[in-house]
């Protein structure tokens, strides 16, 4: 038997992950035990792993394989989290040897029991039967990451079945917090003094409260009237459910930011049909259109697969057509790897790795290329920017958000993280911008002298049937 008294988290992956971890961790402290820095140090080491694409898989193995031998040296528990955990189950168990926990992405609210459980037993557990339980509990107690941007889970899950994606199986069918449980989370982060929030969800913009009659567009409606929070934004959104009504409303309350990550995977319509997408090339052309005619200002960002199987070199060009109409901010560009357990994953992987690595890297290049000229454009402006952080290059700088969520660097005090500020751009680079502060940009009620939010909040997380 032992008594843990320390532990750290490892996260690879999502923001839903990030905040998986951040929900464990607040329980871990609740019941008294303490978070160190030094992995290897702690008595517990969770491992919070993602398996949309093979390199992360491989990553959170390798990183399994070190912890293991440390292990080895002191009585420690070794757990895995997430959607590997939910994937593998209690093969986990026989392929590394090390692991004592395993911990779907549902059970994860049951962690300090589990805990409890490997450290007076001894035994091996596996926890992976929740997967489809719409869990939201009560009283549950959180550390956040940031003192300034609060993530706020309002769905789990995905009904859309891609063939390449292996969410469906690692997250569960979707299910949607009440809107009012959503409000009052939101609110007392406001009153912690969090001045943003973000609203997570697999596919954010299906969500949906049958009891309330609400879709996402009635959601950011409801968190907008919550007093003391001057930023709302959400991730990830599926192009099929991004309606007129929820471009609207973007457009018109003013909290939201015009930060819009709209996932396009490939720019050929017979790619599109193989993946299950559920629109067309011109379908997503004619959305955007939409989006920036009623919201000028948005920034619109992507993810966009290459090679993926019986993929031609004529369906590649029609993906990088579409990069070049589209002109997205930035985007996130991958090669396939074939996930186990998807529909795709049965289909011959026909494109040589070389092949892929070219047509990544053409897509890269131009992309860089479009992220420098939009950023370029905005030198000599002067951007609102929550401040966040020090910079991670200088302590004598600080890292700040726009609305449409450019990072910008500047000089300034640190007693200004937390704060909206103005800044006028003098240098833009493909990911990053460069400013000089000009001034605070006091809200209403003057926001900005506020206190930014304590690390542990505890907050009520009902349980619930789906909604």
């Amino acid at each position: 038997m032992m008594t843990p008294k320390t532990f750290h988290i490892i996260t690879y992956g999502c923001q839903m992950n990030e905040h998986d971890s951040e929900i464990m961790a607040g329980i871990l402290e609740a019941r008294g035990l303490q978070w160190i820095e030094d992995a290897s140090l702690a008595d517990v080491v969770i491992v919070n792993t993602c398996v949309v694409r093979e390199g992360a898989e491989e990553r959170a193995v390798g990183r399994l394989s070190t912890l293991g031998a440390l292990k080895r040296k002191g009585n420690r528990i070794l757990a895995v989290a997430g959607c590997m955990a939910q994937k593998d189950g209690v093969t986990l168990l026989e392929r590394l040897p090390q692991i004592d926990l395993v911990v779907g992405t549902r059970d994860l609210f049951k962690i300090g029991n589990l805990i409890d459980e490997v450290a007076l037993k001894g035994d091996r557990l596996v926890s992976i039967e929740d997967v489809d339980k719409p869990v939201f509990l009560d009283a549950q107690p959180v550390r956040r990451h940031s003192h300034v941007r609060a993530l706020v889970t309002v769905m789990y899950g995905c009904n859309n079945f891609c063939t390449f994606c292996i969410v469906p199986a690692t997250r569960g069918r979707e299910t949607s917090r009440p809107l009012r449980e959503v409000v009052d989370e939101v609110r007392r982060l406001a009153e912690a003094g969090y001045p943003e929030v973000m609203l997570l969800g697999q596919n954010v913009n299906s969500y949906y409260d049958r009891q309330a009659r609400a879709d996402f567009a009635d959601l950011l409606a409801a968190v907008s009237e919550v007093d003391g929070i001057r930023r709302i934004r959400f991730i990830t959104s599926h192009p099929k459910d991004f309606s007129p009504k929820l471009i609207d409303a973007i457009a018109k309350i003013e909290k939201v930011c015009e930060a819009i990550h709209l996932p396009v995977q490939a720019g050929a319509n017979r790619v599109l049909r193989r993946m299950k997408r559920f629109y067309t090339k011109e379908q997503y052309l004619d959305l955007l259109a939409q989006i920036r005619e009623q919201i000028p200002s948005a920034a619109i960002t992507t993810d966009i697969i290459v090679g993926f199987p019986d993929e031609t070199e004529q369906d590649f060009e029609e993906t990088y057509d579409l990069l070049e109409r589209a002109r997205w901010d930035s985007a996130f560009i991958f090669m396939y790897s074939p996930r186990p357990g998807t529909k795709a994953a049965t289909w011959y992987d026909s494109v040589p790795i070389e092949e892929k690595k070219r047509r990544l890297q053409k897509c890269l290049r131009r992309q860089e290329e479009i992220s420098g000229e939009i950023n370029r454009k905005l030198v000599n402006s002067v951007q609102e920017v929550l401040v966040e952080s020090v910079s991670k290059k200088s302590t004598d700088q600080l890292m700040g958000r726009t609305k449409t969520d450019k990072a910008v660097v500047f000089s300034g005090s640190h007693d200004l993280i937390g704060k909206l500020v103005r800044v006028r751009i003098t240098e833009g680079f493909p990911h990053t911008l460069f400013g000089e502060l000009v001034g605070e940009a006091l809200g209403a009620n003057g926001w900005s002298d506020q206190r930014v939010g304590a690390q542990v909040l505890s907050e009520c997380q009902s349980e619930r049937g789906a909604a």
